[in-house]
């Protein structure tokens, strides 16, 4: 791996890590996508210590933060279209 992709995964984690402080308080698509990415990154390393890989807790951590990305896109996704259907 180059300095370039470590960088990059650090930049989205810590989007990641403001969208989780940002929706906090309740239930809704970044917590869902928590959870989902959480659950994917899991099966996937467990599939890739079955087939005689090591079990990476890298790609947890990687299916994590795209899940919490997409819940965050949900997020203000639903908030735009409020604000439009409100007009």
């Amino acid at each position: 791996m180059d300095v370039y992709s470590l960088s990059f995964w650090k930049i989205l984690g810590m989007i990641s890590l403001i969208g989780l402080i940002i929706f906090w308080k309740k239930r809704n698509a970044v917590w869902g996508g928590f959870t989902l990415g959480l659950i994917v990154g899991v099966i996937v390393s467990f599939v890739n210590f079955t087939i005689g890989k090591s079990f990476q807790f890298k790609i947890i951590g990687k299916g994590i933060i795209i899940g919490i990305l997409f819940g965050i896109i949900v997020e203000f996704l639903g908030m735009i279209s409020k604000k439009i259907s409100s007009r």
